[in-house]
């Protein structure tokens, strides 16, 4: 069950990686790059470092975005 949801969340960064390199709106890109964040916040979780996760949605996904927007 592990091995799927790696592969899931790997998918959804791989995905939203590339959808923030080939957006124009800048705002797009920016949403996309919240749900890569978060997705490598989960694969930090399935790994077993709960801290690291949650520091990366706090950090990236919350200051930095909000500074941006």
């Amino acid at each position: 069950m592990g091995i799927v949801i790696f592969y899931i969340l790997a998918a959804i960064v791989l995905a939203c990686a590339i959808m923030v390199v080939t957006r124009k709106n800048a705002v797009a890109a920016a949403i996309y790059l919240i749900v890569a964040m978060c997705a490598i916040a989960g694969l930090f979780i399935q790994l077993g470092s709960i801290f690291i996760g949650i520091l990366q949605v706090i950090v990236y996904a919350g200051a930095i975005m909000v500074l941006f927007l």
